[in-house]
């Protein structure tokens, strides 16, 4: 079986597709770049299918990896034969090919080797075999030298006997069903730690069959045992396991088929258990880290896709009581324009000259719209901010401050603004990431922007890979000017990377803004793949050629210069014209360029800003709440989805303290996940069901 071949069963799409996906990412093209300009190639498939075909082919890159080490193992010890390469040959799982492998991987000291070091391995093929009826007169030839009793000789053979037990693939087979299909994982309280780890209560007395476990509950498990609290063991029934065992190796009812059912409980406890068992668990905890990592990806895609508030005068305020609210003026380009600190709080509280200076940082700054951040005292400040006369209608926006202070502590807020300290810079993100969320958050380590679930618990690696996935597709679904475009955000962009973006952002401050596309192939480094990757993802506005503002590829700029020539227009007046989807595809078909493609082109002119972002809109909490003080049970108040997890959505009232609104408590039907109904900054309306002032806990509901 090829890798196509192989891939295709697992995921069930077009075999010609696949083939023609792989050749593209072996050829050096991102995943953004095929979805949307090789829509020919892979029939159309979408940027989910083809990160899975990815990751499908990094994984059948793994086995083979992991093959050729194995072959050349049991080479080197001279026990290849036909039979062993058959098997290999035909292995497409990771477990069964290290079951393969397990015969002759090379053993510390064992029961087993010490049992053959006193010559035991003969008595235990006989044994073996089941043909012996008196075990006893056949283990009494083998008593002499360390051995030194008949019980001593059978006891060894045992050992033998377990470990080729253990080593069957046919048993490790069967072992491993009862784990999957009916093992139970079972937790208890450590001892003694009843009140350390009372956040683990829930757990200190259970039991599920894992095939119910939820993600979250297993990711909570192995939290609570990795830190002390809980005990944990996951299995089937151990009597209906070894009696499954005992079908596969004990043929007959002698007194040799009892030696080796004796042998094959001990394999199962001894051996088989555990090894299976931590197979299991790293098999549960991949499957809860992707299950915690795509809740993650989902909330981070819908957070970077926020809406913006696009290129406006923005005064942006970090709030704060003893040291006062850090105060910015942001130009429409997000350029730090003036900085101070106010104090409208106690315990300065120095109220009058705090409205006077912002009122005159309004005027003087054409300011049009006010960003607050919602850490500590943002609804005092929100209503300090409103209750001021301004010259001029202002929008008044609450912003969410998770990863502020990272970035503001991190090189990259360091390199921006070197001569400002961190609160000046925290300020400064909450005013950008209000005109544009996508281009601030990338500056941050996603795992600090707080729309996560366990995201400490699980793979690190595996997240970061793919939170990163997420963050490039963002980046090159909205697409970036690239004469505006930060070093930072242009990473991101399909075919640039690090050094590249540094040299595209060096290229612009020497010689001034880009007039084309073309232009690009003049950076260092921006070699023809670079070029063929980024081109359609990064926007010239106001440049010579006005296709060079859309989302179309150069490559296909010919066909949209023959549609314009055909319908006796400039190109000027073709972008965005409504006669493009008159225009029949057929006509500008060719060997390379079929129907899919040509569609993609007019789709591509009739629309040709591909942002699916919409614009922001003002959102009010309630005036009856500033504290978990003020809320009361069958309270309904407006709030604002800020994190969606497995078993519910936090959701933002306007105090310090997110309310949960627990799955059951979204909508009257049954729904498998919360992200079926609701999405991240999503405005909502729900109802206070509960208040644990003490615990700091806030149970909400949606069915008003």
């Amino acid at each position: 079986m090829n890798q196509t071949t192989y891939i295709q069963q697992i995921l069930n799409l077009p075999e010609k597709s696949i083939k023609n996906t792989i050749d593209l990412l072996e050829d050096g093209a991102t995943v953004p770049f095929i979805s949307r300009y090789r829509k020919e190639k892979t029939g159309g498939l979408d940027e989910v299918q083809i990160t899975s075909i990815k990751d499908e082919l990094g994984k059948w890159k793994d086995l083979e990896k992991r093959k050729e080490t194995i072959i050349k193992a049991i080479k080197e010890q001279e026990k290849w034969d036909d039979e062993i390469e058959r098997r290999i040959a035909s292995c497409f799982d990771m477990n069964q090919l290290e079951d393969i492998y397990l015969p002759f991987k090379k053993k510390k000291k064992t029961k087993a080797s010490v049992a053959r070091e006193k010559g035991l391995e003969p008595l235990a093929k006989m044994i073996m075999s089941q043909h012996e009826e008196d075990v006893e007169r056949l283990a009494n030839r083998f008593v002499k030298g360390e051995v030194e009793s008949i019980e001593d000789a059978l006891a060894g053979a045992r050992d033998i006997m377990a470990e080729w037990i253990n080593e069957r693939q046919r048993v490790r087979d069967v072992v491993r069903r009862k784990f999957q299909h009916e093992a139970i994982v079972e937790a208890k309280v450590a001892k003694g730690k009843e009140e350390e780890g009372e956040k683990f209560k829930d757990y200190f007395s259970y039991q599920e069959p894992i095939k119910k476990a939820k993600p979250h509950r297993i990711l909570a498990l192995f939290r609570g045992e990795n830190e002390g609290f809980l005990k944990l063991k996951i299995e089937p029934s151990e009597a209906e396991t070894v009696e499954k065992i005992e079908g596969v190796v004990a043929k007959v009812w002698n007194e040799s088929a009892r030696e080796v059912r004796l042998a094959a409980k001990d394999a199962y406890k001894r051996l088989l258990k555990p090894s299976i068992e931590n197979e299991i668990r790293k098999e549960l905890k991949l499957k809860a880290d992707l299950s915690a990592i795509e809740v993650f990806s989902t909330n981070l895609r819908q957070l970077l896709l926020a809406s913006p508030v696009g290129q406006k005068n923005v005064l942006a305020i970090d709030p704060g009581y003893r040291t006062g609210c850090k105060v910015v003026c942001l130009s429409q380009n997000g350029d730090l324009k003036h900085n101070e600190t106010i104090f409208p709080h106690p315990p300065q509280k120095d109220t009058a000259q705090a409205k006077r200076k912002i009122s005159s940082l309004v005027q003087q700054y054409k300011i049009e719209v006010i960003a607050i951040g919602n850490g500590t005292a943002s609804r005092e400040t929100e209503n300090f901010i409103k209750n001021i006369r301004y010259d001029r209608s202002l929008e008044v926006y609450v912003v969410s401050e998770d990863g502020a202070s990272i970035y503001s502590a991190s090189k990259v807020a360091r390199e921006e603004f070197p001569s400002y300290d961190v609160t000046v810079r925290g300020a400064v993100s909450i005013g950008r990431r209000l005109m544009d969320p996508l281009a601030e958050l990338v500056k941050i380590d996603a795992k600090s922007i707080g729309v996560g679930q366990y995201q400490h618990d699980v793979d690190q690696k595996l997240l970061k890979q793919k939170l990163d996935e997420v963050v490039e597709s963002c980046v090159n679904q909205v697409g970036v000017d690239v004469n505006t475009a930060s070093k930072y955000i242009l990473t991101y962009i399909s075919g640039l990377g690090e050094q590249l973006a540094e040299n595209i952002v060096q290229y612009r401050k020497e010689n001034g803004p880009f007039k084309s596309r073309m232009e690009l192939k003049k950076v260092e480094r921006m070699g023809a793949k670079s070029f063929e990757q980024a081109a359609g993802f990064l926007r010239i506005s106001n440049g010579k050629n006005p296709l060079d503002n859309t989302t179309l590829h150069p490559e296909n700029y010919d066909i949209a210069k023959q549609i314009a020539k055909d319908l006796n227009l400039n190109l000027e007046e073709l972008v965005g014209n409504e006669r493009v989807k008159e225009t029949n595809p057929i006509n500008y078909q060719d060997e390379e360029r079929g129907a899919i493609t040509i569609e993609q082109v007019l789709k591509e002119l009739s629309k040709p800003t591909h942002d699916p972002r919409k614009k922001a809109k003002v959102f009010s909490f309630s005036d009856q709440l500033s504290t978990i003080k003020d809320v009361k049970e069958g309270m309904e108040v407006p709030g604002i989805v800020t994190n969606i997890t497995d078993f519910g959505a936090f959701v933002d009232i306007g105090i310090k303290e997110n309310g949960l609104v627990h799955i059951s408590q979204i909508v009257d039907e049954y729904i498998a996940h919360p992200s079926e109904k609701l999405a991240i900054h999503q405005h909502v309306k729900v109802k206070v069901v509960s208040v644990d002032s003490d615990r700091k806990r806030i149970g909400l509901s949606m069915k008003l």
